[in-house]
C-alpha cells in the first residue's frame, strides 16, 4: 500500500483551532519550496540526517508528531522506514496523502489523531518518534511530551525540534523572520509559547526519557543557507531515548 488517510474522532482537548485553521489555510501550499514553507524544505535534509547519524531508520517503525504536509514523514520513509504521520489539521494530511500517491512513496500513512490519544492505542509500538516544530503551536506542549514518551518503544528514541524563548530568539525568529525576511508568514509563532530547552529537558526527564543530544540550526540571510550547530538560543533541536528493558 502506497499510502492512506484514516480518519478517528479525537478527544484531546490539547489542539488550538486557530492554529490548525492557519495551517490548513496554506496546506495546498506545503509542497511548493518557494512557498511558505521553503524553510521547511530547506532544514528537512539536516534534520533527517541528524536522525539517521543517531539511528538509521531502514526497517524502523517511525511516527510523526504533527507531520503536517508529510516532508519529513515522506523523506523518513524513503529512507526505508514504516512511517505513521499524525496531525489534526485535515487539509493538510489529504496534500501529504496526494504527495505520497504522486511521488510514489512507499512505506507511509497518515491519520487524523492526537499524540495523546494514540498513546492510549499504541503505547510503546515505535521505534522513533518524531516531533518537529509542534509543540510551540499547542496549548499544552509537556501534554505532547508525555504522549511521545509513552508511544516509543524501550531503547527508542524521541526527536523534538522547537523554538528556544529569549529576546535573541524574538528578534530572529519572529522579528526577522517573519518581518524583516518575509522567510515565514508573520502570525507564525507567538513569542509566549516559545520554549526554553530547559524547559523541554525538564518535560523529556520527568516522563523518563534521558537527554541525549542537543543541536541549534542557525540561519544566513546573505547566503539563505541553514546550518546545524552548537548554538541553541533560536532554533534547537533535541534527541532523547527511553531506557531499555533491563
Amino acid at each position: 500500500m502506497t499510502s492512506q488517510t484514516t480518519h478517528s474522532q479525537f478527544s484531546s482537548s490539547n489542539v488550538d483551532p486557530a492554529e490548525l485553521a492557519k495551517f490548513s489555510d496554506l496546506a495546498h501550499r506545503w509542497w511548493d519550496t518557494e512557498s511558505e514553507f521553503r524553510p521547511l524544505h530547506q532544514i528537512n535534509p539536516l534534520r533527517l540526517n541528524w536522525i539517521q547519524t543517531l539511528v538509521p531508520l531502514a526497517g524502523k517503525k517511525v511516527l510523526d508528531v504533527g507531520c503536517g504536509g508529510g516532508i519529513l514523514a515522506d523523506a523518513m520513509a524513503r529512507q526505508g522506514a514504516q512511517v505513521l504521520g499524525i496531525d489534526l489539521a485535515v487539509k493538510s494530511l489529504k496534500v501529504a496523502q496526494l504527495h505520497a500517491l504522486e511521488a510514489g512513496t512507499q512505506g507511509v500513512q497518515y491519520q487524523e489523531i492526537s499524540a495523546e490519544d494514540l498513546a492510549s492505542e499504541q503505547a510503546g509500538q515505535f521505534d522513533v518518534v518524531t516531533c518537529m516544530e509542534m509543540l510551540e503551536h499547542v496549548p499544552d506542549p509537556a501534554a505532547v511530551v508525555k504522549a511521545c514518551a509513552q508511544l516509543v518503544k524501550p531503547g527508542g528514541w524521541v526527536f523534538f525540534s522547537t523554538l528556544n524563548r529569549n529576546p535573541k530568539s524574538f528578534l530572529f525568529a519572529i522579528v526577522g523572520a517573519e518581518y524583516v525576511l518575509n522567510l515565514l508568514p508573520k502570525g507564525t509563532h507567538e513569542y509566549a509559547r516559545l520554549i526554553k530547552p530547559s524547559e523541554l529537558a525538564d518535560w523529556v526527564r520527568s516522563e523518563g526519557l534521558s537527554l541525549n543530544q542537543m543541536k541549534g540550526m542557525g540561519y544566513n540571510p546573505f547566503t539563505r543557507v541553514y546550518a546545524m550547530n552548537s548554538d541553541t538560543d533560536v532554533n534547537y533541536l533535541m534527541a532523547t531515548q527511553k531506557p531499555s528493558d533491563v
